[in-house]
């Protein structure tokens, strides 16, 4: 979950700083007096939307290494724990047919790894200390699997395009609002006073966080086909075990400033709040992983 709470995050923060932006260089008031006709706005909204989810794919990898700490391993190290997590993403990667990405370590006593990156031949892969001294070679290597296929699979670029869409109509509707608001509520004729920026941004942060839903809905499909990929590359029971071994290890309670970056999810959320979780439960893609034969 770490890389799609960062992207997330980024990507909001992103959004909203472009378009105080906007406020401050005018461009809000002149779609204001143009009447926001609709043309002007879509493309107003692309350009600024898909900034901000593409600013945030070129920093994935930058902000992840800093807010994780991770230690990115020289190929050259003679430590044999380094070595081994090299030689594993290393065939990985070869199998997969993507480049060698930059390996790192973390330290985190529970099992954590992620991957991220603009590029399929230019990624990250991090796995936590916890993972190295807890898993075995082949759960390891399933799990280091399952992230070398979200790169090959190009899921960090998808996403940023997805989350592009999703900031686009973000944008509109948010201007639609603050103009109606402005003018019902505040009763300005050319929605220019300080109501409609206000509700903009009010309108804007509302809208991306149930937007994010959307996001979300498209990084649990994916988990399932990461994970298919990891069976591929490391054998359907290792995939297995690596998840059972997880599911093992969540059981007891993740620190909270962990809670949300783990590879699998402890808690099984119901209702509204499992629109919100970015991973299906572990039961679940254990269940996908022995109802579907690999072909």
């Amino acid at each position: 979950m770490k890389r799609i709470f960062l992207f997330l995050a980024t990507n909001l923060a992103i959004v909203l700083v472009l378009s105080v932006v906007a406020q401050l260089l005018g461009l809000d008031r002149w779609l204001a007096t143009q009447g926001q006709s609709l043309s002007a706005l879509l493309v107003f909204a692309a350009f600024f939307g898909f900034a901000g989810s593409l600013l945030s794919l070129a920093m994935s990898k930058w902000t992840a290494k800093r807010a994780m700490g991770v230690q990115v391993i020289d190929p050259q190290s003679s430590n044999p724990s380094e070595q081994r997590v090299l030689a594993i993403v290393r065939g990985l990667a070869q199998h997969a047919g993507i480049g060698m990405p930059e390996v790192g370590i973390f330290n985190s006593p529970e099992p954590n790894a992620f991957a991220t990156g603009a590029r399929r031949d230019n990624a990250l892969v991090a796995v936590s200390t916890g993972l190295l001294t807890r898993m075995s070679d082949k759960e390891l290597q399933a799990v280091l699997g399952h992230e070398i296929t979200h790169v090959s699979n190009g899921d960090m670029v998808t996403l940023a395009l997805i989350q592009g869409v999703v900031n686009t109509f973000v944008i509109v509707l948010s201007r639609i609002v603050g103009n109606i608001i402005d003018r019902a509520v505040f009763r300005s004729e050319r929605a220019q006073g300080p109501g409609y920026f206000i509700s903009v941004i009010v309108a804007q942060l509302v809208l991306g966080v149930l937007a994010s839903i959307i996001v979300l809905w498209f990084s649990r499909q994916r988990e399932f086909r990461a994970d298919q990929g990891g069976a591929r590359l490391a054998g359907t029971d290792s995939m297995i075990a690596a998840l059972e071994r997880l599911k093992a290890m969540h059981d007891n309670p993740l620190p909270a400033q962990l809670e949300a970056f783990g590879i699998g999810s402890k808690k099984v959320a119901t209702g509204l709040a499992r629109l919100f979780m970015s991973h299906p439960p572990l039961d679940e893609r254990i269940a996908a992983l022995r109802a579907t034969p690999l072909a």
